[in-house]
């Protein structure tokens, strides 16, 4: 079980562990942006990720400026929008590389410490008291899936979607976090998520208005909709895009000369493969975070019924970030980015899924030579999401309706962008690549599985197993 506590700092002394054991000190939250925290860094307790970027910070003496008036705020979900106000934030908490470590703090410092862990400590009894038998947290894995095939992740996507406070920010999970205390997940039978497979393009006329897997059943639910609805729609979909990018196009450009050096190549290769799956899965899982909230804030999505949202994002949130993945890729070197840093295909070969990297690469490489807009790709994404041939949805006509409606803002936004004539025919055909890439990581995640069923079980994040894996408890042996 060490292996999982990769990642623990340097910086915290053996009289730390002596006094206060690190997991006490965790239920305390990263001090910068209140993710759960692993312990204390520099001098303040952080999470793995601050950690990381405060160090990265003070290795290249970078001089970072705020895109806005230098008053961003800083926690999970924005974190990584304004390098500038979250280095500010982590020196006014004290972060620092000559902090004074902990074996070396005052007695005074040492009991504010305490009484700190005592009170969330007492917080987290008042919450697990209040919490009602049979309840979930927002992101743990005490869902299944009922019967009649179709999901009940109200305690994990739509918990999540409901669980934002006012000031948007989200429930403290821990899924970003490195290593992960995660309990078993409960036994899960019904909706076969792999078994979605690409619909073939059949009866496809560019002159027809209708695209493959839009999947309309009949003319009648063509929308009548004006140019000024079209364009609120884009507008809101382009700005729900831009609020929840996990970074700027403008940081992620500043950051492409930052690759991985020819050693952190060599120790990326030499992890041990299921530490590099379970980082590879929390990453991907951060990232769908980010799609969950792109869709909540799309108009029409929060009204479709709540089996229909869950099966949109469960069927499509991977083709999405796959979509994103574009602008975090680097064609000219062949990179992308990836743990603070951009990353080519090498880095991923500790996975053993060298054809299904290289798939995805290509993808992001093609999809880059289309030069797309932010607000191309932000309703590309949303088409995609939309996508009305998906499986177990219940109101499929409404959901047509919806992705109707995407499809010509669409054409709206490419036409006022004066892009080439058959840019939509070329963007809708990329859905089949798409759909083929995600059965391929659903395939390699079935091999992964049959070989560490156990590492899956008990350290992948809930909601990757419940959007990859729904197959995977029911084919567990039961213990005892």
């Amino acid at each position: 079980s060490c292996i999982f506590r990769y990642g623990v700092s340097n910086h915290v002394t053996l009289g730390l562990t002596l006094i206060m054991p690190n997991a006490q000190i965790e239920i305390i939250p990263c001090k910068i942006c209140g993710d759960k925290s692993s312990g204390i860094h520099y001098g303040v307790i952080t999470c793995e990720g601050c950690k990381g970027f405060f160090r990265r910070s003070q290795q290249s003496n970078a001089a970072y400026s705020c895109p806005r008036q230098k008053n961003c705020l800083i926690d999970r979900t924005s974190r990584n929008r304004c390098q500038h106000c979250r280095l500010q934030k982590c020196l006014a908490v004290g972060m620092s590389r000559d902090a004074v470590k902990f074996g070396r703090m005052s007695k005074k410092q040492r009991d504010s410490l305490y009484a700190e862990v005592q009170k969330h400590r007492l917080q987290q009894q008042q919450r697990d008291h209040q919490q009602q038998p049979g309840e979930a947290e927002p992101l743990t894995p005490t869902y299944g899936l009922s019967t009649n095939g179709l999901t009940e992740l109200h305690d994990d996507l739509s918990g999540y979607m409901n669980g934002h406070t006012p000031d948007g920010t989200k429930p403290d999970s821990g899924v970003s976090s490195f290593y992960l205390d995660i309990q078993p997940s409960p036994d899960q039978s019904g909706l076969d998520i792999n078994g979605i497979k690409p619909e073939p393009i059949c009866d496809f006329t560019p002159g027809s208005g209708f695209f493959p897997y839009c999947s309309f059943t009949n003319g009648e639910t063509s929308p009548t909709v004006s140019m000024a609805e079209l364009e609120h729609l884009a507008q809101n979909i382009s700005k729900s895009h831009m609020e929840t990018c996990q970074y700027l196009r403008e940081e992620l450009q500043q950051m492409t000369w930052q690759a991985f050096l020819q050693e952190e190549v060599e120790s990326y290769q030499s992890k041990p493969r299921e530490v590099m799956w379970q980082l590879c899965a929390i990453k991907i899982t951060e990232a769908i975070q980010y799609v969950v909230e792109f869709a909540k804030r799309i108009d029409g999505f929060m009204e479709l019924c709540q089996n229909d949202q869950i099966v949109l994002l469960k069927a499509g949130s991977l083709e999405v970030v796959f979509i994103r993945m574009c602008r975090a890729f680097d064609p000219q070197n062949n990179t992308v980015y990836f743990d603070g840093k951009y990353a080519g295909p090498d880095v991923f070969k500790s996975l053993g899924c060298d054809d299904l990297i290289s798939s995805v690469f290509e993808f992001a490489k093609n999809l880059c030579s289309m030069h797309l807009s932010e607000d191309e790709i932000a309703l590309f994404s949303a088409f995609v999401l939309m996508s009305a041939d998906r499986s177990w949805l219940q109101e499929k006509v409404k959901v047509e309706k919806l992705q109707q409606k995407i499809q010509l803002a669409l054409q709206h936004v490419l036409q006022k962008n004066h892009r080439e004539d058959g840019i939509l025919t070329k963007l809708i055909c990329k859905v089949s690549t798409l759909r083929a890439l995600c059965s391929r990581h659903t395939e390699k995640l079935t091999a992964f599985k049959a070989i560490y069923p156990d590492i899956v079980r008990a350290h992948f994040p809930p909601l990757y197993k419940e959007l990859f894996g729904s197959d995977f408890e029911q084919s567990m042996p039961v213990d005892g």
